[in-house]
């Protein structure tokens, strides 16, 4: 089949995907909103549930990918973007308008359990009220703030006093610490203790307020926005160009390299650029090498908490990172905050000499086999890594996909779902790799899908400097020809993604006609990933709560934005 008739293909099963879902909706949708890489179809605030249930339940679009919420001069607005874990490409957007006076709409958060804490987002920065919400109330900000930052009528020079008696510590709990309630009320059979914001247990600054019932975990509320840094509002005022990009290396500061491409991707799709074949290796390498730097750093933290172990598998799995920082800092120029990818390409072509450069990642890869057998030698075949790992932080499929769980945390959970294969991008599909799964659905299962991954990333870069090596010098073309100032169409609208270390990073975008975006929204896949920790901890011990923690391998720079 030629490339013109399998688009053609593509069309006419899009379109009749759309005529379905406009069928299955009715006359519950009042206008369409089509966006670049999705459908859109307006609905009424008080129609949400029934829409999204029966989207979920009749349609099969059971992965809340992410909620954007808004602000315009007539109307507020929430953008709840729907796909399916099947079929990734068959995307659709319900947008909810609601007027200025009265900023409300139903909840999501009875279909999809991830929409809880998007919507306690949008109700902290944006203001907009969810009906049948189970716990509505902020979630980056302190309870005593006065007003919703991204609210048009924000004052930004307010003062904002908190009162002593809200920092006073709370001496006794019941087991429901989502309660707003000022105090809780004694409960003589539990006790509440705080973990974090400041222990190395909580991988940054990140609270646990834990209800424990003896050692048991009764109940535990991740309390997070310790690290909030205003990244989407920075990312507003940077223009398309140039600004943006160096934003997102400091999201997941990790595994950073994949966050480029996912503004990257975003931005072209929004502008309609098209990526030279050369630069899409280049990227592809770049990122896989970015994504086993990640790996190494989630395994190596790992361990310290399970096993205490410092000196084995800790410096080894930081030897092996060295080596990659190493082979990143010479492409790129940069330890740590690389910006690498421009829109369009990337900054610059390898490092010469070029022979010199591949051979020294030949002899990573080559060494790598090894190297990852003696992680299993130290942790996955340990008896007391398996004693505190295997059969903890239960985390269900079907409880995954309702938390918009991805990367290694769903695909521990048996959940085959990778951006790289199903909603492809980039040089992968001409790669022959595989996709790493696990049914265990427990911590150990989520470090396996890691250690895997760390081996089909080295396949990937292999065959991509393979590729490089033998590129034609004459259609080494870097960059395609982008316009110097970048003005999409008013009122465009895309959400674009990529598979990055930690799972799905999305980046939503709308324009207003000018070099900056109107609204630039983070999708965190650690943000999911963090949402699921309670369903994971409840009813385990206390040493358990800390492995699930270590095991969702989260990075609050990625959580908090």
């Amino acid at each position: 089949m030629s490339s013109e008739t399998e688009l053609a293909a593509t069309d006419e099963a899009s379109e009749r995907t759309v005529d379905e879902i406009e069928q299955l909706i009715g006359d519950r949708a009042v206008g369409r909103d089509d966006h670049v890489n999705a459908p859109g179809f307006v609905v009424r605030p008080d129609d949400v549930q029934s829409v999204l249930f029966d989207l979920r339940d009749e349609a099969g679009y059971d992965h809340l990918s992410c909620v954007t919420a808004q602000e315009y001069q007539d109307r507020y607005e929430t953008i709840y973007h729907l796909t399916s874990y099947d079929e990734r490409t068959d995307e659709v957007d319900v947008v909810v308008p609601s007027p200025k006076d009265d900023p409300r709409n139903e909840s999501a958060a009875p279909v999809y359990s991830t929409a809880g804490w998007h919507e306690r987002e949008a109700y902290d920065l944006v203001g907009i009220e969810y009906e049948g919400h189970p716990d509505l109330r902020r979630i980056l900000l302190p309870e005593t703030w006065q007003g919703h930052p991204l609210s048009m009528d924000y004052d930004q020079t307010q003062s904002q006093v908190v009162p002593f008696k809200e920092n006073q510590p709370i001496q006794s709990a019941t087991t429901s610490p989502e309660s707003t309630d000022d105090e809780w009320e004694a409960d003589p059979g539990t006790m509440f203790i705080n973990i974090g914001p400041h222990h190395p247990a909580t991988h940054g600054v990140l609270h646990l307020k834990t209800v424990l019932d003896g050692e048991q975990v009764d109940d535990v509320d991740p309390d997070i926005g310790y690290l909030h840094r205003c990244e989407e509002q920075m990312c507003e005022q940077g223009t398309y160009r140039h600004k943006i990009i160096p934003y997102s290396d400091r999201w997941d500061y990790t595994a950073n390299m994949p966050n480029e491409w996912a503004v990257a991707r975003a931005i072209e799709s929004l502008a309609d650029i098209e990526v030279p074949e050369y630069a899409q290796v280049l990227r592809t390498m770049a990122a896989e090498l970015g994504r086993m730097m990640g790996h190494f750093l989630a395994v190596a933290t790992f361990s310290l908490d399970i096993n205490g172990d410092f000196t084995a598998a800790f410096q080894y799995a930081f030897r092996d990172r060295e080596i990659v920082q190493n082979i990143l800092e010479d492409l790129t120029g940069q330890r740590m905050m690389f910006y690498y990818f421009r829109v369009g390409g990337v900054a610059w072509d390898l490092p010469e000499p070029r022979a010199e450069f591949f051979e020294k990642i030949r002899e990573f890869t080559d060494e790598l086999p090894r190297r990852v057998a003696e992680y299993h030698d130290l942790l996955s075949n340990n008896e007391i890594f398996q004693l505190r790992t295997v059969d903890t932080g239960v985390l269900g499929p079907e409880v995954a996909k309702s938390y918009g769980a991805t990367g290694p945390v769903a695909r521990g959970s048996g959940v085959d779902y990778d951006l790289r294969r199903d909603d492809p991008y980039g040089y992968y599909p001409e790669l022959d790799w595989d996709v790493a799964v696990q049914e265990g659905c427990d911590n150990y299962a989520r470090v396996l899908v890691r250690l895997q991954e760390v081996e089909e990333s080295a396949r990937i870069v292999e065959q991509c400097i393979d590729l490089l090596a033998d590129w034609p010098d004459d259609e080494r073309t870097i960059q395609a020809n982008v316009p110097r100032t970048l003005r999409p169409d008013p009122d465009t609208e895309v959400y674009r993604a990529v598979e990055s270390a930690k799972g799905e990073m999305g980046v939503y975008i709308r324009s207003d006609g000018t070099d900056s975006p109107a609204r630039f929204k983070i999708r965190s896949p650690c943000f999911h990933n963090l949402a699921t920790l309670p369903e994971m901890a409840e009813g385990e011990l206390v040493p358990d709560l800390v492995a699930a923690v270590g095991s969702l391998d989260i990075v609050l720079g990625s959580v908090d934005r």
